[in-house]
């Protein structure tokens, strides 16, 4: 007895049945269409959304570490176009 339940519980499933797939009801492309968006639906209620001081000090944030990295591109352009300006004539 013992042996039948420790041999079924840790037995691997038959990779070569149809299984599950094919006694799953088929949807039409309207119904999966539905179904994908319900669950969309259910998982956007689950997040946190942030609150709009969050949100501006986020958005703030991310404005200025741009603008920092710009600037740092901006000026090895520069430097570099004058390097090559120089080394080359």
């Amino acid at each position: 007895m013992t042996e039948t339940s420790s041999t079924s519980a840790t037995s691997k499933p038959d990779r070569g049945r149809s299984g599950d797939r094919r006694t799953e009801r088929r949807r039409s492309p309207l119904g999966r269409l539905g179904l994908f968006y319900r669950q969309v639906i259910a998982e956007l209620r689950k997040v946190v959304w942030p609150t709009r001081n969050e949100l501006t000090t986020y958005t703030t944030v991310v404005i200025v570490f741009v603008a920092i990295i710009v600037a740092i591109v901006a000026t090895l352009d520069y430097g570099f176009s004058k390097l090559v300006l120089w080394v080359f004539g």
